[in-house]
Order: C-alpha cells, then sequence, then structure tokens
C-alpha cells in the first residue's frame, strides 16, 4: 500500500490582493501546496478562488479569536500579505505570535522598517520551537539584499548602496500600498549618510532616473523621491555601507509631483497627514491607469572602492514588462515557501536579509515578461571620468577629496588674500569668495547630485558654492564651474603630481565672455606629508588678482572610511 502524503497548507491573509494574490497564484501553479485565501472579506476571497483555485476563509487579525480560528487550518506557512505594516503598533506582531501559536512558519510582506527589523524580539522563542519566522519577505529587504550580497565582493569599501522602485502606471494599486506611501510623505524620513544618522522629508529628493540598460531594454526618465524602507535601517550595519538611500517613483509626472506638493502641506504642518486622502486618490490613479505604460523596474547600485582602491560602481536591474511588475514582491515568498517545504532555512525570527540568493528567483520568473541586468561603470565619479587613466596618477588624498558618490566632508585650513582693485573685490563679494585672512577654518562638502557636484566652500562662516558636471566624452580633462549664472569650462591638467585647473572660455546668462574678461585660474591640488593640499589663485585681466587662498584639507572624522 503507498502512502499518501497531504500537500503543506499555506494560510495567505490578504491572498487575494495586489501581491498576496500574486503570490496565491503562483502556489497553485506548482500543485505543491493547499492554498488556503484569507482576509476579512469573505465575498473577495470566494471571488478569487473561483478564478485561480484555492479554498476561501474569512480571517480578520483583529479579531479575539484570530490565533484559534488560525490554529485550526493547521497551517504550514502563514503568509501576511495585508499591511499596512506602518500602522501596527509597537510589538503588535500578531501574525507571527498566531504562527507561533499554531506551530507554523511565517512570512510576511513588510516594507516597514521597524517593524520587520523588530521582529527579532521573537527570534528565542522561535529557535526553541524550530520555527520559521521572516519579516520582509518582498521587493525590500528580500530581494534588494541579495542583489546586494551578489555585487558585494567586487568591492573593498563600500560607500552607497541605493535602491530605486519604478513601477509602471498601469500596476494595480492596493490601498495598503497607497496607505503606506502617504504615511510617510511629508513626514521625517532617518537615513545613514556618509556613516551619519540624519533626517530627510519623505517624498522629498526630486530627481529624474533612468534604470537598466540603454536602449528600449531599460526605462526612460521618471521622476523618483526619497522614501523609507527596510533596507535604510537594516544595510548601514548589515553590509558595512556609509550611505543607505532609497526612491520610489510614479511613472506619470501629474503624478509624482502632485503627490511632492501634497506632502509639502504636512511638511509645513498644514496637515497632519496624507492617510485620509487614501481613497480618493486610489480612485484618482484607477481614473488615469490607462495613460503611462505597464513597464516598471528596479535597480540596486553599489558604489565604492574595488580592492585596488580605485571607484568602482556596480548594479542589479530587473525590467518587468506586460504589467508583470506586480509579481515581483512574491517571487521571494514564493522561493521560501519551497525551500521551507526542503527545510532548508535555519530556523529563528528575522528581517529577510540575503535569505535567498539572485539565482534562485530564476524559476520564478522563468514564465513571466520579467528580465535581469547587471552592469559595471569603472570610472563612476565625475573627476575619474573627466581625467580618464590619469585619475589613477594623482595622489592619493587627491583621489579621495574627488571620490564623491553621494556625499563627503573635509575640513581644514587656509590663508585667504584679496587683491587691491575695488572692482575685483566687489566681484569676490558678489561670487561669495572669502575675506582676507592669515588663517582661517575650512569646510569643503561636495555632494553628488545624478552626474554633477556640488560644491560648498566654508571659510570661516563665508559661504560659496559652484557646480561641477563633465563636459565631454571620458578622459577628455574638461569640466564646467557654475557660478549662479556664470559657467567656465575648465581643462584639468596633470604635472607631475598636482592637478591644475586652467580656464579656458565662459559665459555670464549663456552669452560667452571675452578673452579680457576672462578669470585667469592658477590653481591647483596635491599632496605633501600625506595631506591634501589646494592653491587656488584667480586673476582677472586689467584688474590683477582677485583671491588667493592655500592651505589643507583632511576627510572630517565620519568621512575617514
Amino acid at each position: 500500500m503507498t502512502e499518501t502524503v497531504s500537500p503543506k497548507r499555506i494560510v495567505i491573509l490578504g491572498g487575494y490582493g495586489v501581491f498576496g494574490g500574486k503570490l496565491a497564484a503562483a502556489l497553485l501553479r506548482k500543485n505543491t501546496f493547499d492554498v488556503i485565501v484569507a482576509g476579512r472579506s469573505l465575498a473577495k476571497a470566494e471571488a478569487f478562488c473561483r478564478k485561480n483555485g484555492g479554498k476561501p476563509v474569512q480571517l480578520d487579525s483583529s479579531a479575539e479569536d484570530f490565533e484559534d480560528s488560525l490554529a485550526r487550518l493547521l497551517p504550514f506557512v502563514i503568509v501576511d500579505a495585508a499591511g499596512p505594516f506602518q500602522s501596527y503598533q509597537e510589538g503588535d506582531y500578531r501574525g507571527a505570535q498566531a504562527a507561533l501559536k499554531a506551530g507554523s512558519h511565517y512570512l510576511d510582506f513588510s516594507d516597514d522598517a521597524e517593524f520587520t527589523m523588530g521582529i527579532s524580539c521573537l527570534d528565542e522563542l522561535a529557535k526553541k520551537r524550530e520555527l520559521v519566522l521572516l519579516s520582509g519577505v518582498s521587493s525590500v529587504p528580500a530581494l534588494s539584499s541579495s542583489a546586494v550580497d551578489a555585487l558585494r565582493s567586487a568591492f573593498s569599501r563600500l560607500d552607497l548602496i541605493e535602491t530605486t522602485l519604478l513601477p509602471g502606471n498601469k500596476a494595480p494599486r492596493g490601498l495598503s500600498v497607497i496607505q503606506a506611501i502617504l504615511a510617510q510623505a511629508g513626514h521625517p524620513l532617518v537615513v545613514t549618510r556618509s556613516g551619519q544618522i540624519e533626517t530627510f522629508t519623505g517624498w522629498s529628493g526630486l530627481s529624474r532616473r533612468k534604470i537598466g540598460p540603454a536602449g528600449q531594454d531599460g526605462l526612460p526618465l521618471r521622476w523618483s523621491s526619497l522614501i523609507g524602507a527596510p533596507d535604510l535601517v537594516l544595510f548601514p550595519k548589515h553590509f558595512e555601507a556609509g550611505t543607505v538611500l532609497f526612491r520610489a517613483g510614479l511613472e506619470l509626472s501629474v503624478m509624482h509631483l502632485g503627490l511632492w506638493l501634497l506632502s509639502l502641506g504636512v511638511r509645513l504642518k498644514l496637515i497632519n497627514s496624507l492617510v485620509p486622502m487614501a481613497r480618493p486618490l486610489q480612485l484618482a490613479a484607477k481614473t488615469l491607469k490607462p495613460f503611462g505604460s505597464d513597464r516598471g523596474g528596479m535597480e540596486v547600485k553599489l558604489s565604492g572602492l574595488d580592492p585596488q582602491g580605485a571607484p568602482l560602481s556596480k548594479s542589479w536591474t530587473l525590467i518587468a514588462e506586460k504589467g508583470d511588475g506586480p509579481q515581483v514582491p512574491a517571487i521571494a515568498a514564493e522561493v521560501l515557501c519551497v525551500r521551507l517545504l526542503d527545510r532548508q532555512v535555519v530556523p529563528g525570527a528575522r528581517a529577510c536579509l540575503g535569505e535567498i540568493k539572485l539565482n534562485e528567483i530564476e524559476p520564478a520568473i522563468a514564465g513571466l515578461e520579467v528580465r535581469c541586468f547587471n552592469a559595471a561603470d569603472p570610472s563612476p565619479t565625475v573627476f575619474q571620468r573627466a581625467l580618464g587613466n590619469e585619475f589613477n596618477s594623482l595622489p592619493g588624498s587627491v583621489q579621495a577629496l574627488h571620490t564623491v558618490f553621494d556625499r563627503h566632508r573635509w575640513i581644514g585650513e587656509a590663508k585667504v588674500s584679496r587683491g587691491r582693485s575695488l572692482v575685483g573685490n566687489i566681484l569676490c563679494n558678489i561670487i561669495g569668495f572669502p575675506p582676507a585672512h592669515d588663517r582661517t577654518p575650512v569646510e569643503v562638502t561636495i555632494e553628488r547630485r545624478g552626474g554633477k557636484e556640488v560644491w560648498q566652500r566654508n571659510f570661516g562662516g563665508k559661504i560659496f558654492r559652484s557646480v561641477l558636471s563633465p563636459r565631454d566624452r571620458l578622459g577628455q580633462g574638461h569640466v564646467y564651474e557654475r557660478f549662479g549664472p556664470m559657467r567656465f569650462e575648465i581643462d584639468l591638467t596633470r604635472t607631475g603630481t598636482k592637478l591644475r585647473y586652467p580656464v579656458s572660455r565662459g559665459t555670464v546668462f549663456g552669452i560667452p565672455l571675452p578673452l579680457w574678461l576672462l578669470p585667469v585660474s592658477e590653481a591647483s591640488e596635491y599632496e605633501l606629508d600625506g595631506r591634501f593640499r589646494f592653491d587656488v589663485k584667480i586673476s582677472l585681466p586689467w584688474f590683477g588678482e582677485l583671491v588667493h587662498y592655500q592651505g589643507w584639507l583632511s576627510p572630517a572624522k565620519t568621512d575617514q572610511r
């Protein structure tokens, strides 16, 4: 007589929702599991099961008998795909605790940093009962951490991890997803930047991003903004990364910029939250659904130093076509359900960091319009791109100052002198050059914004800024430096161990400057006694010397990595 083995039962809370439904359908196609589609609405669960299969069950996680009702189902794995996890109170792990009581493994789709990190409070009990409780089994941090794991070995130092999610406009938007975004818009957002904890504003930092390969395989430019994710809390320590940023965007500019404008109301404290607007905004999104595309993507980008100490950026990108983007958050849970069946997951309660390998997702995406790409940029910084191989011949401290992936700060001291011309001094004051001083403290902050660097120089409280960007192809040695309406072309030149900055031409409001008005720049950077040195002298024909400042800089403590 052959013994019949009953299929293991998986209970999906929110199993008829956007992401829970994708997981349920994927597991049902395997014919390996007994899938229970659960949620507050029995009618919705029944409608889903009539179309896709599975067994409908009404379950309300806020009900008093929730744990007993769940235990009676005899689950092998409980998956919480309901959310929004941002609304759970601190220490409220009702789904995970119900799983422990039922003797079941537990996975959730949390995208909330505190919730995902905090599940470790159940670790000892989970290990004792030989159960697996994983939080964040979704695009982040499950897939994003797997991408970092796959790329990390190429770096000797990791300066930046930046993840960008750009879904297509035709992707379905569940109410809980909209509520999760609105709960953050305009509110403080804690990030690690250059080793320091800083506060940003949710849905701020507007930036247009293109992800994926060039041409039609990648996504075109789309707006993105900073938003919270478990990666922001978990990655700095786990991967020893100096800066961790997370961005998301809406394909239609009117929607993305509209949400940014609405977030200003929260930021200015005119309203407490945008969450009450979730249903009207969901209706607006449905109205605009015919516009835009069904193409979305996710990019995980790492930047830092390679084993030889040279700047390097590498990225992993996933592009979903033909509306298959919503399948992606369910991929990690699908993989882990199979691995739990084979007892290939270590017991315990923890965030889902590196639990799966990138090659494990291949079977899950085999039948989908989803493609993955890897890319490397061996010349990722502004000055490395401008100088080409010449960059590698610069002294170490000069290379270090110009290796900027996000932002760094250097401090030091300078001597400043001014010319005697009245007109020259007026020009210096307009630009913001510092006054004369024998010894003045200096702080230089360089921030990367796309393909440009914003330089802020603080000489004893006197601040002036400029923006530097490459002018042309790799290694040509030309950069632009802009001071407000004035833009100068600089022909970077390495002379021995010094980097020089001669000005070749300039414009004001786009109007070319004649040679007799073009500043003469005698500026150089070099290394002396292991320390970065600068010597900048700027003159103007007919008026002589404008300003001359020289001194030294060292990385601020938080940038000494």
